[in-house]
């Protein structure tokens, strides 16, 4: 079955000759190629060309992706009878190394710095794209709902993490979304803890951060739980990160700024006290990357737009006593938002 290339090559290609995309992300969602981490793709007006290794021939073949087949450190070379004129680099995320092989190989080429240019129409997502995010998060949201029993005094952090992650790949899943946080107790005060060897206790909040990976695309969601009664302390640190998100959420939807749902989060927790303890970003846009764009901060420009699917994640973390972190997977919608990970 042949791949369908996303064409949107005048903006692409706006003030240069050609684009040379090296970003394994930018390189899927233009190409549609699965092992994208092991390929680059060049962009002129004859059309899309993919760079890549010999080992990934018959994959190209199948797909019916027009290709050149060689080492990397000949993949330069191999492009030097196209390159003309200005030809664009991903400057954020090419090495010095690939940039020094450019400048031996294109002679008589201006090589142009770009930023951001694949990244701005991956911001929005195609339906197609929305529905394999949502696909990524019923995996996980089923792996959740089986490994949460197993959240009891005595179980380790470990335990919890491998199970959940193992749940997800028996539903499908290629993989986890990233390396999933269960942090317990004191743990609970590090924003990006890993799991550990230590054993749950009664009366303490337990932090699990978790997602798939389906067909590239992720999931991400937090749920943060009360093992038995918990210290009026704790209590406040939960309630408030679940105040802080649905302060959020009156926030989200299209048209509406960005910035101001991240200022909505934080006033509910600076009236508590807590503002000192909440150290990152609202959230983030999701796609085939955990972390990609939109940054929903309160220093962010621009406002929500209809086919973003970003998380909303307030949190808190007091060293010594623990955390709490609530995050929904947000697609904004024509009329408004819909929840991914409603149900857990």
């Amino acid at each position: 079955m042949e791949q369908e290339f996303v064409n949107d090559f005048t903006r692409l290609l706006e003030e240069l000759d050609a684009l040379l995309v090296t970003h394994p992300a930018n390189v899927r969602y233009l190409s549609g190629l699965p092992h994208a981490e092991d390929a680059w793709l060049w962009l002129d007006a004859k059309g899309p060309l993919v760079l890549a290794t010999p080992l990934y021939e018959n994959d190209l073949a199948e797909a019916g992706l027009p290709h050149l087949l060689g080492r990397p450190k000949d993949w330069p070379k191999l492009l030097a009878e196209r390159a003309r004129g200005r030809v664009g680099f991903e400057s954020e995320h090419l090495s010095h190394a690939a940039l020094e092989g450019l400048k031996a190989a294109f002679r008589g080429v201006e090589l142009v710095p770009v930023r951001g240019r694949v990244e701005a129409l991956r911001i929005k997502k195609r339906p197609e794209e929305v529905e394999r995010i949502r696909r990524a998060m019923a995996i996980a949201r089923v792996a959740y709902r089986e490994v949460r029993p197993l959240v009891r005094p005595g179980v380790r952090e470990v335990e919890v993490a491998a199970e959940l992650e193992c749940g997800m790949r028996r539903r499908g899943a290629e993989g986890r979304a990233f390396p999933t946080i269960v942090a317990s107790g004191p743990h609970g005060a590090f924003p990006h803890a890993v799991a550990g060897e230590k054993a749950l206790r009664e009366g303490e909040l337990v932090t699990l951060d978790f997602g798939a990976r389906y067909q590239g695309y992720h999931s991400d969601v937090t749920r943060t739980l009360a093992l038995g009664e918990v210290p009026a302390e704790l209590a406040r640190i939960l309630n408030a990160a679940k105040a802080a998100l649905e302060a959020a959420l009156l926030r989200v939807g299209p048209g509406k700024p960005i910035a101001e749902a991240d200022r909505a989060a934080r006033a509910v927790l600076e009236r508590e006290g807590l503002l000192p303890y909440y150290p990152h970003a609202l959230g983030h846009g999701v796609g085939l990357e955990v972390h990609e764009a939109p940054r929903i901060s309160f220093e962010s420009e621009g406002v929500f737009e209809p086919g973003m699917v970003v998380t909303i994640e307030p949190g808190v973390y007091v060293p010594g006593l623990g955390g709490a972190r609530v995050e929904e997977l947000v697609w904004i919608t024509e009329e408004g938002y819909a929840v991914l990970s409603e149900g857990l």
